[in-house]
């Protein structure tokens, strides 16, 4: 059995569906330990806390303190709230962490005593429409300007770059003539939900 940490900043319908897995399959290999959010107000920790999931939030306010992160440079502040995200990992004995429509950047020392045990959720076919900035709704403008024949989401292993590690499994929609960034999304989201319970399955069996 695995312990595993999801880090979220929204919605958590992902999160969801790794939750429903877990509690729908008697052999399922993980249990999710801690749901770990950037924000406090994310719909996500409603739901950790309907399925009894402890929560805890790591933002640069909650981690390094309101004055010294408002004087931080973006990158001081994503290595602080990741180092902090390591401790919470190390103190709860997880051993696999799942970014679930997690909006901040991992890095430094989490990457490494964590390689290839992170995994990332990313609405869009990489290495296609990835990158700084490629997140939700932008990756289906984007995709859409393009005028892409299809589309769908990709969960691949976390390494040091943004969207670059090696891809353990990818959806793939249509994209229609007439659609806009909502019904896009309709239609791939539902494939993110197989995506990421199939992609922590693989990492699961793996590790």
């Amino acid at each position: 059995m695995k312990n595993i940490a999801v880090l979220v900043s929204g919605g958590g319908t992902n999160l969801q569906a790794l939750i429903d897995y877990e509690r729908s399959h008697a052999d399922c290999p993980y249990k999710i330990c801690v749901v770990i959010s950037s924000t406090k107000n994310a719909y996500s920790l409603e739901r950790a806390a309907k399925a009894e999931i402890p929560s805890v939030i790591k933002s640069p306010f909650s981690v390094m303190g309101k004055e010294k992160a408002q004087s931080s440079t973006r990158e001081e502040k994503n290595e602080a709230v990741s180092n902090a995200i390591l401790e919470e990992c190390k103190n709860r004995g997880i051993d696999i962490i799942v970014l679930a429509g997690y909006l901040s950047v991992l890095q430094g020392a989490v990457i490494k005593e964590y390689k290839n045990k992170i995994i990332n959720l990313h609405p869009a076919l990489l290495p296609k429409f990835g990158g700084v900035g490629m997140w939700g709704h932008n990756v289906h403008e984007a995709v859409l300007a393009a005028k892409e024949k299809e589309s769908g989401c990709t969960v691949h292993l976390v390494d040091d770059g943004c969207d670059t590690g090696k891809i353990l499994v990818q959806k793939k929609v249509p994209v229609m003539s007439d659609d806009d960034v909502d019904s896009l999304y309709a239609r791939i989201a539902p494939e993110e939900h197989k995506a990421i319970v199939e992609g922590l399955l693989l990492v699961c069996a793996a590790n």
